[in-house]
């Protein structure tokens, strides 16, 4: 089998493609894969040519950490839970996550989602009991593991400067449920950063890793922006006597 990588050795620098023979375990995984060529002393591409290691990232590999995030074959995937023998043909392609910088070869720098999520004040407050009928979202939505792929995917998702796709949305919907304060704020930067720019291709459910429904996410924020709005009107003093 032959392994086509994207290299690109800083951030500054031209990519490049560089081919590696493997001829490893079968039921190996793409990280296991990457770990197996890294593991020679001398590394030689498919033409026998003497290359640098090849850079990636991992933590966990147990599809827990989202550290190995990127491209395989076309299709943004966690390289620990990419079995070689799910994927078509004798030729695998590896590409690191397009939607960020590159550091170097598959390493990326996705500090913009933390950035995002600092700059609009997205975090928990005071801790409020939430409705029963929340629990599985909110369990399914803090299960998130920030690594990028459903914004690798995202047609909407540029840079992150001013749409900052479904993981903000799952993480507004588990901050406006289970905090007592800051939820209209919360709610504002919903509308700014998420509601105003999603076309709603759906697209994030098909790649995260963890099987978020971001659509429920979504339709709880709406069901919240909608009673916001009542209560808001010029009607709501009558409204709450009813």
């Amino acid at each position: 089998m032959r392994i086509r990588i994207r290299r690109q050795r800083m951030p500054h620098a031209e990519s490049y493609w560089q081919e590696f023979e493997y001829d490893g375990p079968a039921d190996n995984t793409v990280a296991g894969v990457l770990d197996y060529l890294n593991y020679r002393d001398d590394i030689t591409d498919a033409q026998g040519n003497h290359v640098p290691r090849i850079s990636w990232e991992c933590s966990c590999l147990q599809a827990v950490c989202g550290s190995c995030a990127m491209v395989i074959n076309g299709r943004p995937a966690l390289a620990c839970e990419t079995f070689l023998k799910d994927l078509k043909g004798d030729m695998i392609t590896i590409e690191p996550l397009s939607k960020f910088p590159v550091i170097s070869d598959l390493v990326v720098d996705r500090s913009i989602i933390e950035e995002n999520l600092r700059d609009s004040d997205a975090y928990i407050r005071e801790y409020e009991k939430s409705d029963r009928s929340d629990h599985l979202q909110q369990y399914t939505a803090a299960k998130c593991l920030k690594c990028g792929l459903c914004l690798e995917v995202c047609p909407n998702y540029v840079s992150g400067e001013n749409f900052f796709g479904a993981l903000y949305a799952n993480d507004c919907f588990l901050i406006s449920s289970m905090s007592t304060e800051g939820k209209g704020e919360i709610k504002r930067a919903y509308d700014r950063h998420f509601a105003a720019g999603c076309s709603k291709s759906l697209s994030c459910m098909d790649v995260c890793p963890m099987k978020i429904q971001t659509i429920t996410s979504m339709a709880r924020m709406n069901r919240r922006r909608s009673i916001s709005n009542v209560l808001l009107s010029p009607y709501a003093s009558e409204m709450r006597h009813l």
